[in-house]
């Protein structure tokens, strides 16, 4: 057993809707009814996917109370909290863990590259001013510094510290922290959930279950189940759906334009991301046709 199972399985990296430049709160917490209604563990409002770089801190706030609110207990929420600024994370995970989040997401921090000490010493400061869970978000290709494993091994000895969002895309990263700790080690690729799994991660936070959550589910079930060959068949459905889409343009440009495609967001971004162009939207049309989405 893992430190954090009651988080095991599909949580969903929701976008942060906008509309005329405003945070979209009604269609905010729509996203938390599609997600609840299909059965998925946890949200992760504020992370990569929600924009979070570009909120002010009253937006961020904000945008963590609204979907608070709206989850209203029936799934889980796990709020982004994470900034290169120690102080800033502290101010936002204390946030969250006052409005009643479950966990707290937690990027390295990024941009300014802080030595194996600095990241300890960041994640021990955040450990220390709150006792909800906390999943240490390593994606060194976004904060351009690895969090290495013997560091994460380290961070395990305060108990809420409990599980790693893994976009390393290393599974010898994510073997040696299995190996030598209980973590809870979720997946931060979409197309390396089952991999993952296969290894001993115990779900993804994902990004193209803003739009298919249901067929993500069913990946993770079967595997848990014991039927590979099931989890095999919904691994290969997906991964065409998640390279296509996800590889068009940084995220989450191209999940923000499928889900205008689908009805069920404006599509809007803040700068300083771009659309897709025209010759990339038409390819993501194909690539949801394709699936069965269109």
């Amino acid at each position: 057993m893992t430190r954090s199972e009651d988080f095991a399985g599909l949580s969903v990296a929701l976008i942060t809707p906008f509309r005329n430049g405003q945070v979209d709160i009604e269609a905010l917490q729509q996203q938390v009814e599609f997600q609840v209604a299909a059965g998925t563990v946890c949200v992760c409002p504020v992370g990569t996917t929600g924009e979070s770089p570009t909120l002010s801190h009253p937006e961020h706030e904000r945008v963590i109370s609204a979907v608070i609110e709206a989850a209203a207990g029936r799934i889980k929420v796990m709020p982004g909290t994470g900034s290169n600024s120690t102080e800033e994370a502290l101010r936002l995970t204390r946030w969250a863990a006052k409005s009643g989040a479950d966990a707290a997401l937690v990027i390295g921090p990024y941009y300014n590259k802080p030595m194996q000490e600095g990241f300890y010493r960041h994640f021990k400061a955040l450990a220390q001013a709150v006792e909800i869970p906390l999943c240490i978000y390593n994606i060194p290709g976004r904060t351009a510094k690895n969090i290495e494993p013997e560091t994460i091994i380290r961070l395990a000895e305060f108990p809420n510290i409990t599980m790693v969002k893994e976009a390393t895309g290393s599974m010898d990263q994510a073997s040696q922290i299995m190996n030598n700790t209980d973590l809870t080690i979720l997946s931060g690729d979409d197309s390396l959930t089952l991999p993952l799994l296969a290894i001993g991660g115990r779900g993804v936070i994902s990004v193209a279950g803003n739009i298919v959550p249901k067929d993500l589910i069913a990946l993770i079930l079967g595997f848990e189940r014991g039927d590979i060959a099931e989890a095999i068949r919904w691994h290969h459905k997906l991964f065409p759906l998640c390279r296509d889409m996800l590889g068009l343009a940084t995220n989450p440009i191209p999940i923000k334009a499928a889900m205008k495609m689908l009805g069920r967001d404006t599509g809007e971004l803040r700068m300083p991301l771009t659309p897709l162009t025209a010759k990339e939207e038409e390819k993501l049309r194909g690539t949801l046709h394709k699936y069965g989405l269109l």
